[in-house]
């Protein structure tokens, strides 16, 4: 389906929360994958961001990242804070969009649809190995192409390179597995100079799916827990991100959401209701 400008923001309007400044998009798992495969036919290029309580503090004194963030198609809740929030703002429907587990659903479907991927990112020999475990979980899936970038900005050379390789390649989701904040950065600039339907930063994915880090349990991932799976897996690399930035998310955050509440109580006495926040 093709979607023109007139059915376009009645397509992929829907409902933000703001949280410190970063609007989520007040998504779930199957409304997100509902959203890709209409996007597929709109012929656009875009990007989709997985945020959870890192990225959100990451954006307080990266304005690049804020812009970069706001900007995306889907800002999806990467994490069960982010979905917790959302609850409280009346959004019941919200749920974690965690990006192992939504590669792992695009690309099922892809398998079937024809989608054809491209992997870019991770350490060298990453992006090679994920192609392989992929497709040999998913039979049928078409990955294109892979390009494993250098710990800093591209030369001009080596953007020339991703350019051409891209361009032959000819895929319409380009996956980008970097760290936070430069897999959104990233996404925000060459988004209009890679011509490819959608891009998807799903950081550690490509990690998780080539066995290289350990997944944990639901029951973990339901309670909020995942950030203490992972710092044990790496504590001398994540205890700053993990243990300082958590500390500062909640000193912020709660201030909010109990102007949020006030806000709530007020409208409730006057008998009115507050409208969610909606963008295309």
């Amino acid at each position: 389906m093709i979607l023109d400008d007139t059915t376009f923001d009645h397509a992929f309007g829907h409902p933000h929360v703001d949280i410190l400044g970063v609007d989520l998009s007040a998504v779930n798992m199957n409304r997100t994958l509902e959203l890709v495969e209409k996007w597929m036919g709109a012929q656009k290029s875009a990007y989709i961001c997985m945020t959870g309580v890192h990225g959100v503090m990451e954006a307080q004194s990266k304005p690049e990242l804020r812009r970069a963030l706001n900007e995306a198609l889907i800002n999806a809740p990467d994490g069960m804070p982010m979905s917790w929030i959302g609850w409280l703002q009346g959004h019941k429907q919200m749920d974690r969009v965690y990006g192992p587990d939504f590669m792992a659903n695009l690309c099922r479907i892809s398998a079937g649809k024809g989608y054809r991927h491209y992997l870019y990112g991770g350490q060298p020999g990453v992006a090679a190995a994920l192609k392989n475990a992929l497709e040999k979980r998913f039979p049928g899936l078409q990955i294109v192409g892979t390009f494993t970038p250098p710990f800093r900005s591209l030369t001009q050379d080596e953007e020339n390179d991703l350019l051409i390789d891209v361009q032959n390649a000819k895929p319409d989701i380009l996956w980008v597995g970097l760290s936070t904040p430069k897999q959104e950065c990233f996404m925000a600039e060459y988004v209009g100079r890679l011509g490819v339907p959608l891009l998807v930063g799903v950081g550690a994915a490509f990690d998780f799916h080539t066995g290289r880090l350990h997944d944990s349990p639901n029951w973990i991932k339901r309670a909020g827990l995942q950030w203490l799976h992972r710092l044990m897996q790496d504590p001398h690399r994540l205890w700053k991100r993990y243990l300082f930035n958590n500390a500062r998310f909640i000193g912020r955050i709660a201030p909010q959401l109990l102007q949020l509440r006030r806000h709530e109580h007020q409208h409730t006495c006057a008998g009115e209701t507050s409208p969610s926040s909606t963008k295309p």
